[in-house]
């Protein structure tokens, strides 16, 4: 990875992030003040509640990225501490899925007259969940790796021994 990209990356990361904590501020703000801006027909306290968790699963994932993007940099991404960061965003891709659920579930009381949208729900959180497996399948790569990595390094020493 080339220097601008870990620049642009981490700038992103950066602005996402502070977005996020600020947003996550306000919900909480909303949530002790009990001031409701909103007059909405949804139970507000558990979907700010939700929505709070949610945007955590999403920083926890964006704090991972920024962790394996410095391995990147310093060369080090193929190695088992890797697998720390990496175990880390499947769990946090699940667990966002898991919070999309219960959204999905305490929005479909209000859909009775129209139960498609919480079937469109339910879909989004299976497709949620299949992003967790794309980060399972690149983590069986990165173990591929590792192992070639630390293959190739015997089979150095053992040249370096013959030589």
């Amino acid at each position: 990875m080339g220097k601008l990209t870990v620049r642009a990356l981490r700038a992103v990361l950066v602005v996402v992030l502070a977005g996020t904590v600020f947003v996550q501020a306000l919900m909480l703000w909303a949530l002790i003040s009990g001031n409701d801006p909103e007059g909405g027909s949804l139970p507000l306290t558990p979907l700010r509640v939700i929505t709070i968790l949610g945007i955590g699963t999403a920083q926890v994932a964006m704090v991972c990225v920024w962790r394996l993007v410095t391995m990147v940099r310093r060369g080090t991404v193929f190695s088992h501490a890797a697998f720390r960061y990496v175990d880390a965003i499947i769990g946090a891709i699940v667990a966002a899925a898991l919070v999309w659920f219960a959204v999905t579930a305490l929005n479909a009381p209000g859909q009775r007259d129209d139960p498609g949208v919480t079937l469109i729900m339910g879909g989004v959180g299976l497709a949620i969940l299949g992003v967790a497996l794309i980060v399972l399948v690149l983590r069986t790569l990165l173990a591929q790796a590792v192992a070639r990595d630390v293959e190739a390094a015997e089979m150095q020493a053992e040249l370096g021994e013959v030589i």
